[in-house]
């Protein structure tokens, strides 16, 4: 995957950016508003994923890897020699 979550934050940047040109035709800006319409609802999509990514993490993190579930989270990684518990 190339897209990483920095990507999504500077596309959202220049979004802003883009809506904030004073130069812009009330029809430029309200095809922009539309279009951050759209970036905004698949951003959320974006950072809902990250986050269940992330919790996955967490919990393989606390409980450390049984080799069970791991491969339902493969953004977190399922090679179990990556994967251990805490330290005990």
């Amino acid at each position: 995957m190339k897209n990483k979550l920095i990507d999504l934050n500077n596309h959202l940047f220049e979004q802003l950016e883009r809506l904030n040109d004073e130069s812009m035709t009330p029809e430029q800006i309200a095809k922009e508003v539309t279009r951050t319409d759209a970036m905004v609802k698949v951003s959320e999509q974006i950072i809902s994923n990250a986050t269940i990514a992330l919790r996955g993490a967490e919990l393989l993190a606390e409980y450390g890897g049984t080799g069970k579930f791991e491969h339902m989270l493969p953004m977190v990684g399922s090679d179990p020699k990556v994967i251990e518990g805490p330290k005990k």
